[in-house]
């Protein structure tokens, strides 16, 4: 009976390793929302990153993690480096690439709790009087990440994140195109 019982259990496990095998190579997460503003009252609040403490969904996490700045205030060049509780765990993301009003193209590398690098983008697009916003973040998935995402979607793990940081960048952008 036990050896009945383990050569199933192997089996499964067998199963779920080769399926995972076959599973996509690469990820996206993304999310709009569009914001009554024009994208200059927008887009700084996404090209320095110091700004980004006042929408973050991860650091309302953990309002006490450690966050160091490095490069020009805001731009191309311009990183910082978080260590947080295990919610945020620890990482830097860097701005590879910026187009005023329009792009912002981050770098993320994750060190803790998994070791992942991955990247985000913030796409504004002109929406009447007002802004659409779109944050996306893709990556590659290895071997492992293919067997845990067969149980875990990306969508549900971090989209609901997206949701909260855009509902607070559109109530901070909103509140600032009306002072």
């Amino acid at each position: 009976m036990i050896k009945k019982i383990l050569l199933v259990l192997v089996a499964v496990v067998a199963v779920i390793l080769i399926a995972g095998a076959f599973q996509s190579d690469t990820y996206r997460v993304e999310r709009s929302v569009t914001i009554a503003a024009p994208a200059t009252a927008v887009f700084p609040q996404l090209n320095d990153l110091r700004q980004t403490q006042a929408w973050s969904p991860w650091l309302q996490l953990d309002p006490a993690a450690k966050i160091t700045y490095d490069g020009p205030a805001s731009g191309v060049g311009a990183s910082n480096a978080w260590v947080g509780n295990s919610k945020i765990g620890e990482g830097r993301q860097t701005i590879v690439a910026s187009t005023p009003n329009e792009l912002v193209r981050v770098k993320l590398e994750f060190l803790k709790p998994m070791e992942d690098t991955a990247t985000a983008e913030f796409l504004l697009k002109p929406a009447g009087a007002g802004t659409t916003v779109t944050w996306a973040m893709y990556g590659d998935k290895n071997y492992m990440a293919k067997v845990m995402c067969m149980f875990v979607s990306m969508d549900k793990m971090i989209g609901g994140d997206f949701d909260r940081g855009l509902a607070n960048l559109k109530a901070l952008a909103e509140s600032g195109a009306k002072k």
